[in-house]
């Protein structure tokens, strides 16, 4: 599979795709894609070529792309590959403010509002109440922040991004783990009261 990683420059979508779709045409790849388009991007694209896939970030901390883009793609039947699932590693129950102060200064983490405060306070405690609700069932914080992505019919893969071999452990159960309903309610409360992630 192909994919037109970034929509920029916007005003060369056109060109960019026309190119992919003949590449498909032709024989030299089987899919085509796109990253990080939004749904009005995708619409000037699927009007020259049919969509295979998209690739947008999606965790609870960044959930934005519930709003149009996930509707968008399951009406259009675009597979939704999802990246960037415990939000940079915020979500994984291994990140602490000591170690996001001990970043090198060429790591993007370091300059993201996420990881400043207040965001980094509040996304730490979110972290610590998927702990909690993994305990439950023997799993990790980052395998509920994995999970809660996938439970969406659209999504049909998460990338998840690892630095060493051992960090597999606290992430591979998220493909057979689905939350209950009433567990989907709990983190929903928790992303949108504040107050909630103390209680």
């Amino acid at each position: 599979m192909y994919q037109i990683h970034w929509p920029e420059p916007d005003d060369q979508i056109e060109e960019g795709w026309t190119t992919l779709a003949q590449l498909k045409a032709e024989g030299k790849v089987r899919y085509i894609g796109v990253s990080n388009f939004n749904a009005d991007q995708m619409r000037r694209a699927q009007a020259i070529a049919p969509i295979t896939s998209l690739q947008p970030p999606y965790s609870m901390i960044s959930p934005e792309i519930e709003e149009s883009i996930l509707p968008y793609c399951g009406q259009n039947n675009i597979g939704v590959i999802v990246y960037s699932p415990m939000k940079s590693g915020l979500l994984s129950g291994r990140m602490t403010k000591e170690r996001v102060a001990a970043f090198p200064e060429d790591d993007f983490r370091k300059r993201a509002p996420a990881f400043q405060e207040p965001q980094l306070s509040r996304n730490l405690a979110l972290a610590e109440r998927l702990r909690a609700i993994g305990q439950r069932h023997g799993r990790s914080p980052g395998e509920v922040a994995i999970a809660w992505t996938l439970r969406r019919p659209e999504v049909t893969a998460a990338i998840v991004g690892m630095r060493s071999a051992e960090q597999v452990d606290g992430v591979i159960g998220a493909a057979e783990f689905r939350l209950s309903e009433k567990e989907l309610a709990e983190i929903k409360s928790l992303m949108t009261d504040p107050q909630a992630l103390h209680a």
